[in-house]
């Protein structure tokens, strides 16, 4: 197994991030860290799609047709794809090859999942079947897919330069408080651990990261109890949540060359949360 080199690792700086030409998917796309995920790709020059479930298709279309006239009409897509389906999500991934990149493909976010807060001991066989089949099988599902891609890419002459981009989160090596969300963080535990196995089986065609963001600004956090948005800021040294947009940047990093060396890394982004 031989992780493939960098192409040109003493040209400047600013071209190890460029990825012009480039195809990515992202699941769950449309809103939140996969929006900015996607955006990020779509600034550095990468063709992109999204993929969704619960968005209507008119709005999905539009968020891709928004994307692409803020990036001089870079090709965007959106896709409506289940990812706990292993049969949607392969198709899916096969058709944004084809129909983006001419049967190429070069990175794949694996961004879509749920959260919810349950005392565990109050833990439902159908919440617990959901959580696990949306953040851990459909994460694996849409892994595997995107691999057999480039695995294919490299057995015809490819360069091995693809990139798969788990989104973790901070809970899968913490305990937050004091919200309870066992399970939840049981699905980012087992995601991360997935990812640094897959990274080691696919090392000739793919890289495999993860990103685990700590508190982040999306719309989902409104949502949410007071006492815990007031509480949160308080326990992470930044007193901050993170805007989603200050995420993009480490999405491209682990798609781009800048990171050609990096495989099975897990890039936690929380403030400081996780060093107390």
């Amino acid at each position: 197994m031989v992780l493939p080199t960098h192409s040109n690792p003493t040209a400047p700086v600013f071209s190890h991030f460029d990825l012009t030409g480039k195809v990515a998917l992202v699941t769950g796309g449309c809103r939140g860290i996969g929006l900015e995920a996607a955006r990020g790709l779509i600034e550095a020059g990468a063709k992109v799609a999204i993929t969704y479930t619960s968005t209507k298709p008119e709005a999905a279309e539009k968020i891709a047709e928004e994307l692409s006239a803020a990036n001089n009409g870079t090709p965007v897509k959106s896709y409506k794809c289940d990812v706990k389906s292993k049969a949607d999500i392969e198709a899916t991934v096969e058709q944004v090859a084809r129909e983006l990149g001419n049967g190429h493909l070069d990175t794949v976010v694996v961004n879509a999942g749920i959260a919810a807060h349950i005392p565990a001991i109050e833990y439902g066989e159908d919440d617990w079947k959901q959580m696990m089949d949306v953040n851990l099988t459909g994460a694996f599902w849409t892994a595997q897919a995107a691999a057999k891609v480039f695995q294919r890419q490299l057995k015809e002459g490819g360069d091995g330069r693809a990139s798969i981009i788990f989104t973790a989160s901070v809970s899968g090596i913490l305990v937050n408080v004091p919200q309870e969300q066992a399970p939840y963080n049981a699905s980012k535990a087992a995601l991360t651990h997935l990812a640094k196995s897959l990274a080691v089986e696919w090392v000739d065609f793919a890289r495999v990261n993860c990103i685990s963001p700590g508190y982040i600004a999306t719309d989902m956090i409104g949502t949410l109890p007071e006492e815990w948005r007031k509480k949160w800021p308080e326990l992470v040294p930044a007193t901050r949540f993170c805007e989603a947009a200050e995420l993009k940047g480490s999405y491209v990093y682990l798609a781009s060359e800048a990171s050609s060396y990096i495989t099975g890394a897990n890039l936690v982004i929380d403030g400081g949360y996780s060093v107390l």
